[in-house]
């Protein structure tokens, strides 16, 4: 299980029906399309609660194909915690002729290896790769049965974005779901338009993987304004921890994985910055809910070493 990054950020409440049904079930966050053979794919679980993850399966649908034939299958193994990202890492761990190895650590970041070719993490920029439980497809990274991709190397961020205009951005990147995207894409699209719901990083950057910033809520279910802020530093190594706002503070609340408000602040001193006392948090993940002068309310995960 990997750790959740803090996210510099303020959400906007106000859940409707359909936004509750969101966050509901994992969905794909990161897509890896590294040199060679150093390829992963993040999962994230937006829910309180730890999923086991049996039932679940990738699959590849290779080169614009309509099934999973030819492009491998990975059934999954383990448990996603609340609110974390779990890595699967191309298990290719020594090279052929044809075929190098992925990177040892790469490897080293991984909850879970894949199995021999084809198997999922074999994907380039013109494979499709799905996620399912059971029976019900529950997230989408590009797009099955896609005739353009028989011949096209990527997806593009241009019209008619199978490749032949603007830049590739499957093949060769790392792509990173949006925070603002809280399900995955249960019906295959009739276009698949990466930008939509992705952002493309340069090849061969890991950075990220293994964290991933979601604005699905932790308990929150109302908010009227959008307030910006920063919490530093991420991670929280001395037990200070800063909290600058575009609005006075009234209150903070750290909170733990199992729902515990383990930290309470209240203000009435109208003042945009606070210094917290964060030194008998032990090392972990939690949740900073901020309360501002103005009524709304904002929160962000921070992570303790």
């Amino acid at each position: 299980m990997k750790k959740t990054l803090l996210f510099v950020s303020a959400l906007t409440f106000g859940a409707t029906l359909a936004q509750a049904q969101n966050c509901s079930e994992i969905f794909i966050s990161e897509y890896v399309e590294g040199s060679g053979n150093d390829k992963a794919i993040e999962l994230y679980n937006p829910t309180a609660t730890a999923i086991n993850l049996s039932g679940y399966r990738v699959e590849r649908f290779s080169n614009g194909q309509a099934t999973s034939a030819t492009g491998g299958v990975l059934n999954l193994s383990g448990t996603i915690a609340p609110y974390s990202a779990f890595v699967i890492a191309n298990g290719q761990t020594t090279s052929t002729p044809s075929s190098p190895a992925c990177s040892l650590v790469l490897q080293g970041m991984a909850d879970l290896l894949d199995g021999v070719y084809p198997a999922p993490t074999y994907m380039n920029g013109n494979d499709a790769i799905a996620l399912f439980n059971g029976a019900n497809m529950i997230d989408l990274m590009g797009k099955t049965g896609d005739a353009s991709m028989t011949s096209a190397q990527s997806w593009s961020d241009a019209f008619p974005y199978d490749g032949s205009a603007g830049a590739w951005w499957t093949k060769d990147h790392t792509l990173t779901r949006k925070a603002s995207v809280k399900t995955g894409v249960t019906t295959n699209p009739a276009t698949f338009i990466v930008t939509t719901e992705w952002d493309s990083l340069p090849q061969d950057t890991w950075t990220g993987l293994g964290t991933h910033t979601c604005d699905c809520l932790l308990g929150l279910t109302e908010m009227n304004n959008t307030v910006s802020f920063s919490i530093y530093p991420n991670p929280v190594v001395d037990g200070q921890l800063a909290i600058n706002a575009s609005e006075a503070i009234e209150s903070v609340q750290i909170i733990n994985l199992l729902g515990q408000v383990v930290i309470t602040e209240n203000f009435n001193d109208f003042t945009k910055s606070k210094m917290i006392d964060a030194a008998i948090l032990n090392k972990g993940m939690y949740t900073v809910k901020l309360k501002f002068s103005n009524n709304s309310v904002s929160q962000t995960n921070l992570v303790v070493q």
